[in-house]
């Protein structure tokens, strides 16, 4: 299972969940409360809108200079602009420029303190430089804010967040959380899965792991574990056929070459 979390983790940056991904960021919702509109009137109110709406398109498409630059934008014309800090702290964590980053986030957390999807994000940056349980308090208020419209996303990156700090029980019970808002979310079932193969609950495994199946969610990681799980269950058929897709999707993968080599316990 070893660096699983952190691949699903940075697949996908504001855009919804894709096949095995968790969505890490939220976008914040422009025309909300921390869009501090009474600060700047008119054209310029609407100016700083769009640059913002352009920093966050560009980022959606990975173009970090580009979105840096109409963030900056935005702020020079509304330096109040709550939004515009939080997303351009997320384009400088994508750049590693982690000082940055966490600057910016202390100004939104300021400007927008109650805001729950620019909370969601501190939380992750923080969790991601060595600050979990810091990060695990600010999940957990997330989760419990009423107002927030994503609870699934924030209790898979608690349960993220406490398989960084290699407490599976409480990752577990984030996961469980998340499966009563969406059973099928595929972040939650592959966690789930992975989990229960590192307990050696192969059945429950499998069950997680269909899910993924049945909706055809197929990444490398995913057909390996399905893989893996039929291996220990010695469904052959199964496994036969999952091998089958594995090595017509992805020949070149690294799962694939630790099929050939038989390396099922790695």
């Amino acid at each position: 299972m070893r660096n699983f979390w952190r691949r699903i983790c940075f697949c996908v940056i504001l855009s919804g969940i894709l096949t095995a991904c968790t969505t890490t960021y939220d976008a914040p919702k422009l025309g909300s409360p921390s869009v501090n509109d009474g600060q700047v009137q008119g054209s310029d109110a609407k100016r700083a809108a769009i640059r913002l709406q352009l920093g966050i398109s560009y980022l959606q498409q990975d173009q970090f200079p580009v979105a840096l630059k109409e963030l900056n934008n935005a702020i020079s014309i509304d330096p109040t602009l709550a939004d515009a800090y939080g997303v351009r702290a997320v384009v400088y964590m994508q750049m590693q420029e982690n000082n940055l980053a966490e600057q910016d986030f202390l100004r939104v957390m300021k400007l927008a303190p109650n805001n729950p999807d620019h909370t969601s994000n501190y939380a992750w940056f923080l969790c991601q430089n060595g600050k979990e349980k810091q990060a695990m308090d600010m999940f957990d208020r997330v989760i419990k804010d009423r107002t927030y419209t994503q609870p699934v996303k924030a209790l898979n990156n608690a349960g993220l967040c406490s398989l960084k700090m290699k407490d599976d029980v409480l990752a577990e019970s984030y996961f469980a959380q998340a499966l009563r808002f969406d059973v099928n979310n595929a972040t939650t079932n592959l966690n789930l899965a992975h989990l229960s193969y590192k307990k050696q609950d192969w059945t429950r495994g499998q069950f997680y792991v269909n899910r993924l199946i049945k909706v055809e969610a197929y990444t490398p990681e995913v057909l390996w574990l399905a893989i893996k799980i039929d291996h220990k269950l010695n469904d052959l058929i199964s496994e036969s056929s999952l091998v089958v897709q594995l090595r017509r999707r992805f020949p070149e993968s690294d799962e694939y070459a630790k099929f050939q080599r038989g390396a099922f316990d790695e």
